[in-house]
């Protein structure tokens, strides 16, 4: 793996034209090379294989990462670019503002996507490999835009991006690829710079272990603070963010045949069957439920809301609730409000004992998986020797023709996956 020094200081730029601090705007086409399937990807990648096995020598780790307001000032700011095209005014953003207004308009994502990258430079140091990463978000600073401007200033030109991402829906896969176009595109490096993208992780040992653990955790605490608590007045509440059911039903790829939910439901489920059992809970009830929907009440979202499930706990005889953020990968706005302070508002109500169980945020078994699904593809690792705890995975390294399309824009320029 070639070393490139990713220690810029934008003394690079000097005398030249770079607008940094934005977001790109969309692009009107992907970059692909002259016979290319597969737009912006490495050879190996290049004609579309499901799970690629032809070793790959990277420059560079690209963490891809949603992004987040650091002060008061950002928040509105932020809020368009992630509204971007969609014509919303400012005074109807300033009234979802009020998470982040709470947290003196900081969200604590950026943080955390500090500290994951130093833990995954500390993971890579530990096992003696030359492999840089750099981080660049999709709607905050620093953008994807100025991520690559950085990587390709320092040599790096065959990246491999991680999204902050563990399953397969339009806004938490394809959203990220599309931004990927939008970045090379805006930088005009679609010729210079190519990304390949690991596969969707949700079932990697590396993502699951964290959440069994919490789950054995969780389950012990209550049960310790409430001897007379028995096993069946426990629920598991498995919370991952909702989304449109149009997106859920076109997550994934249409031949795998996933029904109403796609393959966003069908995912979170297998996961948690496989949590409940591996930590030695298959005898307490659980569900899966949703949170932090948005959009006007006349479109349909993934249902139970978390907090109408609470609600309705008390009248199956439950008396606590385990809260497992199943579809985060840190303890960002959604979970720090949604859970954090709504949802468990909801169970004092019902006078239900909680817990929230911890993201894998920087655990070390999801620091090493996140670079050992690099070295899947560095090493070309065949799909069967790739170690996945569900049998839906691995995920594909080379998203499937159709995969994940947002109903409501159709299909925009995306790298990492066969057109559209």
């Amino acid at each position: 793996m070639a070393a490139a020094n990713l220690g810029s200081t934008g003394a690079e730029d000097a005398g030249r034209d770079v607008a940094r601090g934005r977001k790109p705007g969309p692009a009107a086409s992907a970059p692909c090379a002259v016979g290319a399937i597969v737009p912006g990807a490495t050879p190996a990648a290049q004609q579309g294989p499901e799970h690629v096995t032809e070793p790959v020598e990277y420059d560079a780790i690209l963490l891809a990462g949603f992004g987040g307001p650091e002060g008061q000032d950002d928040v509105i700011p932020f809020l368009r670019n992630v509204t971007s095209g969609r014509g919303i005014p400012d005074e109807r953003l300033e009234e979802v503002a009020h998470h982040y207004r709470h947290f003196g308009g900081v969200s604590p994502i950026n943080q955390q996507n500090r500290d994951l990258k130093a833990a995954l430079e500390a993971e890579l140091a530990g096992r003696g490999i030359d492999l840089p990463v750099i981080w660049g978000n999709r709607n905050w600073d620093p953008y994807l835009n100025d991520a690559l401007r950085e990587a390709a200033d320092a040599g790096a030109t065959r990246l491999i991006a991680i999204a902050t991402s563990a399953y397969s829906s339009y806004s938490s896969c394809r959203q990220y690829r599309e931004d990927f176009a939008d970045a090379l595109a805006d930088t005009g490096l679609g010729d210079t710079v190519q990304i390949d993208k690991v596969g969707q992780f949700f079932d990697h040992p590396g993502f699951v272990t964290p959440f069994v653990e919490g789950v054995r955790d969780g389950l012990a605490k209550l049960l310790a603070d409430d001897p007379e608590l028995s096993r069946d007045q426990v629920e598991v509440l498995f919370a991952t963010h909702s989304i449109p059911s149009t997106d859920a039903a076109k997550s994934g790829p249409a031949e795998r045949g996933f029904g109403e939910g796609g393959a966003y439901a069908a995912q979170h489920l297998a996961v948690a069957e496989v949590v409940m059992r591996e930590a030695a809970a298959s005898d307490v009830p659980w569900q899966l439920v949703y949170q932090s929907r948005s959009g006007p009440p006349s479109m349909p979202w993934l249902e139970p809301d978390i907090n109408d499930a609470i609600a309705e706990l008390p009248a199956a005889g439950r008396r606590a609730i385990v809260i497992v953020p199943l579809g985060f990968v840190s303890d960002h706005m959604e979970v720090l409000w949604d859970l954090d302070n709504e949802a468990l508002e909801t169970a004092e109500e019902h006078s239900l004992a909680a817990v929230r169980v911890p993201t894998p945020g920087t655990h070390p078994a999801y620091v090493a998986g996140l670079i050992d699904l690099v070295l899947e593809r560095v090493q070309g690792t065949p799909a069967a020797e790739r170690p996945r705890v569900t049998p839906l995975g691995p995920w594909y390294d080379v998203c499937r023709p159709g995969c994940c399309e947002n109903v409501r824009l159709g299909f925009r320029p995306a790298l990492a996956g066969i057109a559209p």
